[in-house]
């Protein structure tokens, strides 16, 4: 993804949660963090590598346990920095799928071919094993399938498996974020009502301010899910608006006018150091404790979506 920083500024919030239910299924955090293990197994999962197909066969054998239904988005892309041409897959595990509301929960499983951020020039060429940046939000996902496979939600949940996310020249923000822009143009499903996007959340350190193109795109959205970590006592989520990230939300809003937010750490592992495209993006990095947050806050929105009257304005 592509990042622009810009003012801070701190929100309040009114609760939104018109009789949120207590009784939500648990997040296995455990069982989340192995997930994210199997894949830094795989090496990395760059496009065209072993680790690649390796990683994609594991998330589809993964999902055919759990899904009601799976959709296979094939496309392809050339890349622009060594002009290479990779034949790509969004992955799309659908759950209720005949339900009227339908929300979209994704995350990106590919990584990124060159950890150009890294400090050693030796390094540089080489790809990233993205723990962090590429497993932790699937990592999420898949154990959100689980649930959800044996807790079926009253409405319909998409989870997105976005390929072809993290290929781009930094500086030219149409070389990203491949998999979500050519899902948005060729939606294989019926426009969704909203979509949540997970990037990043498996930081040891994590800390989730508001992302700013989100608080754009469904502020009420925003609003009503941070107002819920608050009330949940997960206190990786502020209520500081800080960056604005061009990821896979965007999109999805600009688009499909899909109303899209984007829940990530992008401050890998903070402000005075940085893992994010360098070889330092490991598991040793993450932690469970931080997924279970997120994974949390999902399976509350999940089980909680269909009471609520707010939209998505």
């Amino acid at each position: 993804m592509k990042k622009t920083f810009l003012m801070i500024t701190i929100l309040g919030f009114v609760s939104l949660c018109s009789g949120c239910k207590s009784d939500i299924p648990i997040f296995d955090e455990t069982r989340a963090f192995a997930y994210l293990v199997r894949q830094c197994d795989f090496g990395p999962r760059n496009p065209g590598s072993d680790g690649y197909y390796a990683c994609l066969e594991y998330i589809k054998t993964e999902l055919d346990q759990s899904a009601d239904e799976i959709i296979l988005q094939d496309f392809s892309y050339q890349e622009q920095r060594n002009n290479n041409k990779y034949e790509l897959q969004n992955v799309i595990a659908r759950f209720n799928p005949n339900a009227d509301f339908q929300t979209v929960i994704s995350a990106h499983w590919d990584t990124r071919p060159w950890a150009d951020q890294d400090k050693n020039q030796g390094n540089k060429k080489s790809p990233i094993l993205g723990a962090n940046d590429g497993a932790s939000g699937v990592a999420v996902l898949l154990e959100l399938a689980k649930v959800l496979s044996e807790n079926p939600p009253n409405i319909g949940v998409n989870l997105v498996f976005f390929d072809g996310e993290d290929m781009g020249i930094p500086g030219e923000n149409n070389t990203y974020c491949q998999g979500s822009q050519y899902f948005a143009k060729n939606l294989p499903i019926p426009k969704p009502n909203e979509a949540i996007n997970l990037d990043m959340v498996g930081d040891k350190q994590l800390v989730i301010p508001i992302e700013r193109y989100s608080l754009e795109y469904h502020p009420k959205l925003v609003r009503y899910l941070w107002d819920r970590a608050r009330d949940m006592g997960l206190d990786a989520f502020t209520g500081r608006v800080d960056y604005a990230i061009y990821d896979d939300h965007v999109p999805l809003y600009e688009m499909a006018g899909i109303p899209a937010i984007d829940i990530i750490d992008f401050k890998y592992p903070n402000s005075y150091a940085n893992f994010w495209h360098t070889q330092q993006d490991i598991p040793e990095n993450c932690s469970k404790e931080s997924l279970e947050q997120v994974g949390k806050l999902m399976l509350d929105y999940i089980y909680n979506r269909e009471g609520q009257n707010w939209g998505n304005d």
